[in-house]
């Protein structure tokens, strides 16, 4: 498992396989972005001048790419026809759940071992290499799995079978987008009713209100641990991604019959939210749209 093959070098994938050569590992890395490669070069990694040479004598295969599309076509264009046999593939995008049942499939019947694995935690924890994984795979599979995400995880979890990780990060984020939302609306109204910030975020956090998005990641500034909200809500979970995963959310739903009213909303919400230009801003900042103060994010 020491030679790892890293494709997809963005925000997240950059930190991810980073962390994968601090562990010793011998990582051959691929992106089509030039900057990106050199970052990758910096930290440790081998940049390959393509994917096919990244895969192609590698014991793990790593993909995180932007959506289903790119990964199917990753995987059929390059990585199942080059890599090399036995090899342990491992995909963390978030994508819908149909592609990444078809992918596996696709592997399985090559011959390949195979996971989806998308991630929790954002770019900073993608750095300090304490990413939550959900991991679908085969229950055989998965003690593999886990020593490969290692370096990069804070916890490693077994969702089910394939497809079973995507079904429970996007279910996850739309928990996650929903909450942030009601917690934006409190500390909003809290405001207004003359409550200080500070105060409210001392009692919802040991009341019953308390959830991750109050106690860990505040959308307000100066108030409790650092988050994006005291950075000008720049870095972390951009809006334009949780838009994305809400979007998945939907589609899942749609498929399945689900009723989601509270996702349906917190999709709307997100989607004028980035339709206002602030797709880039962490999902938290959508305060200031509710708060009626988004000029003060120019």
């Amino acid at each position: 498992m020491s030679r790892v093959a890293f494709i997809g070098l963005g925000n997240m994938g950059g930190g991810m396989a980073a962390n994968q050569a601090k562990a010793g590992r011998e990582v051959a890395a691929f992106d089509l972005s030039a900057q990106a490669l050199a970052r990758a070069g910096a930290a440790g990694c081998r940049p390959a001048v393509s994917a096919a040479e990244a895969v192609a004598e590698a014991a793990v295969v790593i993909t995180m790419l932007p959506a289903g599309p790119h990964v199917r076509a990753v995987y059929e264009d390059t990585v199942l026809p080059n890599a090399a046999p036995g090899a342990l593939l491992i995909d963390c995008s978030t994508i819908d759940v149909d592609t990444a049942r078809a992918v596996a499939a696709q592997a399985k019947a090559a011959g390949f071992r195979c996971a989806d694995a998308p991630v929790s935690g954002g770019i900073m924890a993608a750095e300090a290499g304490t990413l939550a994984f959900m991991v679908g795979c085969d229950a055989a599979d998965f003690a593999a799995v886990e020593q490969a995400l290692a370096p990069m995880a804070r916890v490693v979890l077994h969702a089910g079978e394939s497809g079973a990780g995507q079904a429970a990060k996007i279910c996850n984020n739309m928990l996650l987008g929903i909450s942030m939302l009601g917690t934006c609306e409190a500390f909003a109204l809290a405001e207004r009713l003359g409550l200080a910030a500070d105060r409210f975020f001392e009692i919802a956090s040991q009341s019953s209100g308390q959830c991750w998005s109050v106690s860990t990641y505040c959308p307000i500034p100066g108030v409790g641990p650092q988050t994006p909200a005291d950075r000008g809500y720049d870095g972390g979970f951009a809006t334009a991604m949780m838009l994305k995963d809400l979007k998945l959310a939907q589609e899942a739903a749609g498929r399945a019959g689900a009723a989601t009213p509270l996702g349906a909303q917190a999709e709307a919400l997100y989607a004028l939210f980035d339709r206002q230009g602030f797709g880039h801003k962490d999902f938290s900042a959508v305060i200031q749209l509710l708060r009626g103060k988004v000029s003060e994010l120019a």
